[in-house]
């Protein structure tokens, strides 16, 4: 019988990032000719290799502990003739020795550095060379939650999982940097997302439905749907482009 499919094989990136987006934040980055890129829970790598084929001379190396994105990212480096320039490495983000880094990327993986964003700034600013650039993409609360949406969020979900975006903005400041570019993403973006992230298990389970797995699929799918839908407008998630204070 046909097994489930994966939860995210039509998705071009691990997060509501367009391809408008995310050719405007490669350009931006590029612009400051990086030598070293290190990208934090990196999975398949996709935003990292598309700054190394625009900076020839840069190198890269993803960190992430889930071997299958990794597998895919050295794979596609290899398609495109990058696999020289970057590595690929199954190891924690804690503590880290691969920095400081003229770019470091940590999209929706703060969590690898610590356990809130006040912690994961400080160990990106450790990792940032001065006259760098990150590029951090956090969530932040559109607005407070209530108790029911919680309820109806990822397990545990709580208030203080997230800050406002003003609130996220101090923390930066305060880590050490100043905020270069700040934008979040939109509707349509988070939409895409999220549709296509379940996509391919919806069909399966449209076509498969006496399958012996298709019951667990199903509810791990409607769980995620319904938490989707509930953050839907309240969860917001910022790419800030950050500079780092030098030191005097």
């Amino acid at each position: 019988m046909t097994s489930p499919p994966g939860r995210s094989g039509r998705l071009t990136f691990h997060g509501p990032l367009s391809e408008t987006r995310a050719d405007a934040l490669v350009r931006r980055l590029a612009a400051h000719a990086p030598g070293t890129v290190l990208d934090v829970g990196c999975g398949r790598g996709e935003l990292m290799l598309r700054l190394l084929d625009a900076v020839p001379r840069a190198t890269g190396i993803g960190i992430d502990l889930d071997a299958e994105d990794l597998a895919r990212g050295r794979q596609a480096a290899e398609a495109r003739g990058l696999a020289p320039r970057v590595r690929f490495l199954e190891e924690s983000a804690t503590g880290t020795p691969h920095g400081p880094a003229d770019l470091v990327l940590c999209v929706g993986a703060s969590q690898a550095l610590g356990s809130g964003p006040a912690e994961a700034l400080a160990a990106l600013r450790r990792l940032v060379a001065d006259g760098g650039r990150v590029l951090l993409g956090e969530g932040f609360w559109q607005r407070t939650p209530t108790a029911a949406e919680l309820s109806r969020m990822w397990p545990g979900a709580a208030a203080t999982d997230h800050p406002g975006l003003p609130g996220l903005i101090d923390l930066v400041i305060a880590a050490g940097f100043r905020p270069e570019w700040t934008e979040t993403a939109s509707l349509d973006e988070w939409e895409a997302f999220e549709s296509a992230y379940l996509a391919d298990t919806e069909v399966w389970l449209a076509e498969h439905p006496g399958h012996p797995q298709a019951e667990e699929t199903r509810r791990r799918a409607d769980r995620h749907r319904t938490a989707w839908l509930t953050y839907r407008g309240v969860l917001g998630l910022a790419y800030l482009t950050l500079v780092p204070v030098t030191a005097r």
